[in-house]
């Protein structure tokens, strides 16, 4: 017997091309690309700040201080430019913007001899001098931020130099990517001399610390 034309198929008919599903699985794949970069600079924060590479990005007072010393060895060199921040608002600001370019030098392993650091405060020096006793001061994962490095001599194992800091392997902690540098296994300077805006350490080890005031820095 032929069916009625009222006869009606409940089956319910597919999308075309099953599109619901198309449309859920594009949804997730965008959110995941979305989230991806996020996540790879979660992880690279975490990657530097494990190397250390983010220990001198505190707030500067914008007071620059003065260190001497007879001399300076140490292995892993590295040196690359960098931008010092003051907080908003310092009075020490003056015309920078609040923000000081610095020379960064990285020195994983540093022996300094007859040590001296000076800062002015208002007409007289906080003076402090360590290592001056036959017994050097020894830092590990050194960092200074420096606008002027001098000394008599400097010495130099294996030196390479315009190297895009991001790639360097030799001293602690590397540089942002597409900035300048150099690197070194080895390196001494004689009589040096820095005006710095920062100094962070993995260690500091100061024999024979003496702190006071001065009427003269170093």
């Amino acid at each position: 017997m032929a069916l009625s034309e009222n006869t009606q198929d409940n089956t319910p008919a597919p999308l075309p091309d099953d599109r619901s599903d198309r449309r859920g699985r594009v949804r997730f794949r965008r959110a995941a690309l979305m989230g991806g970069p996020a996540l790879a600079a979660a992880a690279t924060l975490v990657v530097l700040t494990a190397q250390g590479a983010l220990a001198a990005q505190f707030a500067i007072s914008g007071m620059p201080f003065t260190v001497t010393a007879d001399s300076l060895e140490g292995r892993g060199f590295g040196q690359f430019g960098g931008l010092d921040n003051m907080p908003e608002g310092s009075p020490n600001a003056g015309d920078t913007g609040g923000q000081v370019l610095v020379i960064v030098t990285a020195i994983r392993e540093a022996e300094l001899t007859n040590l001296c650091q000076s800062v002015e405060l208002g007409g007289t020096f906080l003076h402090i001098t360590a290592g001056a006793k036959g017994t050097p001061v020894k830092a590990s994962g050194l960092t200074t931020d420096s606008t002027e490095i001098s000394g008599k001599l400097a010495d130099f194992d294996n030196i390479e130099i315009g190297g895009d800091a991001s790639t360097f392997e030799k001293p602690p902690v590397k540089g942002p990517l597409g900035v300048f540098g150099q690197q070194a296994d080895t390196v001494r300077i004689k009589d040096l001399r820095q005006t710095n805006y920062a100094t962070t350490a993995v260690r500091f080890t100061l024999p024979d610390l003496k702190m006071r005031f001065s009427s003269k820095g170093c």
